[in-house]
């Protein structure tokens, strides 16, 4: 009812002074949308293998000089030149998965550090153990003879192959 006092606009055909508006009937819950198509899976690389560990310059430089040493003879310095043939010599034993020699010797001549030259080589199944190959290639003449060599040069460099194995190769010039 409107009354004399009341301002009603006559083009709105619901004021809502007056008559309220309607609620809209509830609509029924639409339906949920049908299920996305499943993302076409992505191709299933497998990762590389990581690259081996190389480490160069561990503690075998120092306990070869101890070895020296306790014979009476002099320290043996780091030369970089055999480095780069105990690294090359390393991962090719790492990459192979076994210890050989292959010509480590003549290509430490090719350095230009004397006449002779001398290389140990080893693995271990753990990884790094500079100590125990020590220990074994103290135990072993042969390898004794070069730790006590007529040498000035030494480099030492360890790979490990994704295995866990360590590779050591040891370069006498």
């Amino acid at each position: 009812m409107v009354g004399a006092n009341d301002v009603v606009d006559v083009s709105d055909p619901a004021p809502q002074r007056m008559i309220p508006r309607p609620t809209p009937d509830p609509s029924p819950t639409p339906p949920p949308p049908p299920p996305a198509a499943p993302a076409p899976a992505a191709p299933v690389h497998s990762a590389p293998p990581p690259p081996p560990a190389i480490v160069i310059g561990s503690t075998q430089q120092a306990l070869i000089n101890q070895d020296r040493a306790r014979n009476g003879l002099g320290p043996l310095t780091w030369n970089s030149c055999l480095a780069n043939v105990a690294r090359s010599n390393a991962a090719r034993m790492a990459a192979q998965g076994f210890i050989s020699h292959a010509n480590g010797s003549n290509v430490d001549l090719g350095c230009g550090l004397g006449r002779q030259a001398g290389e140990n080589v080893g693995d271990w199944s753990a990884g790094i153990n500079d100590g125990q190959l020590n220990s074994m290639f103290v135990n072993s003449p042969e390898h004794l003879a070069n730790i006590l060599g007529p040498y000035h040069y030494v480099a030492s460099v360890w790979v490990v192959a994704p295995n866990g194995y360590g590779y050591i190769a040891v370069e006498f010039g």
